[in-house]
């Protein structure tokens, strides 16, 4: 049996309750699917929301930046929020006010705590590119001392958060129904391109199949 996060003030649905999922089970899977992600902090009182790129090791969220980033230095040791939503699709209902979209999100609450340890922070740094692109990071250059200097590297236990999935098609009120209107849903699928090539690759490097093969 999967493990629940407990609801709190922060993480309760006032609206549309059934929408939404406290196991981690679900909030990981949508983690996963999404390295995207928006984290939102309080610098000097006001409200400020970085995007970035995550990653998932267990019970725990990380993200990294540049040592010298206002976002990453005001948020070590401090609260934020964590979110990130895929956009599956467009629900067209028969008035505007049941115009909706399928999606998935999480929004996780939690103390953002910075990687000390070089050898750990190597190591995350490691698994956040491995978890992309399994196989690259063998292929790359060792890092430098001052790459790992001048690299942050934040985590946050997800203890506190909640997943909302929307699926399916236009509720509409009753009578609605019977007018001439179309409704229904406009899909949204990610899609992943043909790679392109940097113009200064050396001639005859062939391309991985981390690449060929990737697939978000």
């Amino acid at each position: 049996m999967t493990e629940t996060l407990d609801v709190t003030d922060r993480t309760r649905l006032r609206r549309s309750r059934e929408r939404g999922h406290f196991d981690r089970d679900t909030i990981n899977t949508i983690l996963d699917a999404q390295p995207m992600c928006s984290v939102g902090y309080i610098i000097d009182g006001r409200p400020f929301v970085t995007p970035t790129l995550q990653w998932r090791e267990g019970n725990h969220v990380y993200w990294h930046g540049s040592s010298a980033s206002r976002a990453l230095r005001n948020s070590r040791d401090a609260e934020v929020s964590l979110s990130v939503a895929i956009l599956d699709g467009f629900v067209l209902a028969r008035s505007g006010m049941h115009h909706s979209v399928n999606s998935r999100s999480v929004t996780l609450f939690g103390t953002a705590v910075k990687v000390e340890n070089p050898d750990e922070k190597l190591a995350k740094l490691r698994r956040f590119v491995e978890g992309l692109f399994p196989g690259r990071y063998e292929r790359l250059r060792p890092d430098h001392a001052q790459d790992l200097k001048a690299t942050m590297v934040l985590g946050m236990e997800i203890s506190e958060g909640s997943a909302k999935i929307r699926e399916g098609g236009p509720i509409d009120e009753e009578p609605d129904y019977a007018l001439p209107i179309w409704a229904g849903v406009i899909p949204v699928h990610t899609q992943v391109g043909a790679p392109i090539a940097d113009s200064r690759n050396i001639e005859g490097v062939p391309i991985p199949e981390h690449v060929t093969a990737f697939r978000l």
